[in-house]
């Protein structure tokens, strides 16, 4: 009896591995941070990421500071340009065009969400596509979807960064892509699908419309949870041995934390970890790759890697 609880007990503890983001995005900031010091000391431009960020949001306001830090940490300079909510599309539109044109700045991000009154998919497709380091362009999509070198958003960017460190198979695997996101549902469906690695996965994407949603989420050998739905995802969805990738954070309530809230992926981690091969937690999983896969976008654009 004790060793068949003993055998149990072992199974579900060592089953799985985390994919560990934070490890990762550190070591990819060192290895940025090795390649900027060379060009300084060979006398090249540095990279230099500017930012724009439109009103007090918060969570914004800590996006943009942790890009600030991320920038400092690599020796990128770093430029953010803030703005109260009440300045206009027009006014807006000048300052990306003076950007546009400035040689000293490489990579350009618009902070998002925008105030109402401002037309965020004008102003994104006011950017420079060679300094559009977000890569919501068109031109960087468009780029993306038919195979050419671009700059790809920055979450898919550091999942495939992920897979392809921890060495994770994904030719002729089934992958299901919960969300349809432009962010991240749509271009990881398709870089998953692209004749290349990470990829050669054959793709299903489900939606909040989808029919037999834990039957066909059942049958992945690779979930890609970007729901915004926290704990969508549980156990009995999951066939064993799948690679779980859980992009989703929801902040919710806790009386537990000093915070008196709590971050929460769409993944019911308890209950889907130990039937998993690899598993992203949250936090730590997928979002400290976001800022890391930003710099590296920045890095290419002062290198000229991308557009030629």
């Amino acid at each position: 009896m004790f060793e068949k609880f003993f055998y149990v007990f072992i199974k579900y503890i060592v089953m799985y591995t985390l994919i560990d983001g934070k490890a990762t995005a550190a070591a990819i900031r060192r290895e940025i941070r090795e390649e900027v010091d060379y060009m300084r000391h060979s006398h090249e431009k540095v990279p230099h990421l500017a930012a724009i960020l439109v009103g007090h949001d918060g969570a914004s306001e800590t996006y943009v500071s942790g890009k600030e830090k991320a920038c400092r940490e690599v020796g990128f300079e770093s430029t953010v340009i803030r703005y109260e909510n009440t300045i206009t599309e027009e006014e807006l539109l000048e300052k990306v065009d003076q950007i546009n044109r400035d040689a000293s700045i490489d990579g350009l991000i618009v902070q998002l969400p925008l105030p109402e009154h401002i037309d965020e998919q004008k102003v994104i497709e006011s950017i420079d596509p060679k300094k559009d380091v977000d890569g919501f362009h068109p031109v960087n999509v468009g780029r993306m979807v038919i195979g050419l070198p671009a700059y790809i958003s920055a979450t898919p960017a550091g999942i495939l960064e992920l897979i392809r460190r921890y060495q994770i198979k994904t030719e002729g695997k089934h992958c299901v892509v919960i969300g349809r996101s432009n962010i991240v549902g749509k271009p990881m469906s398709i870089l998953l699908a692209r004749k290349d690695y990470p990829g050669n996965c054959t793709v299903t994407v489900c939606h909040s419309r989808t029919r037999n949603l834990k039957e066909i989420v059942r049958q992945a050998d690779i979930i890609v949870a970007a729901l915004g739905k926290a704990k969508f995802l549980t156990g009995d969805m999951v066939q064993e041995g799948v690679v779980v990738i859980d992009v989703g954070i929801t902040r919710l309530p806790s009386d537990k934390t000093k915070s008196g809230w709590k971050l929460w992926g769409d993944v019911d981690f308890e209950t889907v970890a130990p039937k998993s091969s690899f598993i992203t937690p949250v936090p730590g999983g997928v979002g400290p790759m976001t800022i890391v896969s930003l710099l590296r976008n920045t890095l290419l654009a002062a290198k000229q890697a991308i557009y030629k």
